[in-house]
């Protein structure tokens, strides 16, 4: 029982992550046209034995991706990392308050990181 009921929260986590991704998703699509960031789900550190989920926002013209990571141990931060998708995350995770992981919060990430230095 213990063990579905921290299955439960971390889904919970998850979805609600997701879904304050989405709306920014939603804003960036509509602010630049040339930005279609691609949000990912991944499990497969969990299905590891390792007690958190991912979330990814890539994209796909620059090859730069943004890495969430959503520890059960500390359910009130969140660890996260501008990196690129064809290279394995190198250095420290930079943390967040769980809180203050807002839609605003994705959207500036996704556009600074996104929006090539010229625009």
């Amino acid at each position: 029982m213990e063990n579905t009921q921290a299955k439960s929260l971390s889904e919970q986590r998850l979805v609600s992550l997701s879904d304050v991704a989405n709306l920014a998703h939603f804003r960036i699509q509509q602010d630049f046209k040339d930005i279609d960031p691609v949000i990912g789900i991944s499990r497969n550190m969990r299905k590891s034995g390792v007690p958190a989920d991912i979330m990814t926002i890539d994209c796909l013209k620059s090859g730069k991706r943004i890495i969430v990571v959503l520890h059960d141990q500390d359910p009130e931060q969140v660890s996260y990392q501008f990196s690129y998708k064809d290279q394995d995350p190198a250095g420290e995770f930079l943390s967040l308050a769980n809180a203050d992981l807002s839609e605003a919060v994705f959207y500036e990430w996704i556009k600074t990181y996104f929006t090539p230095a010229n625009e």
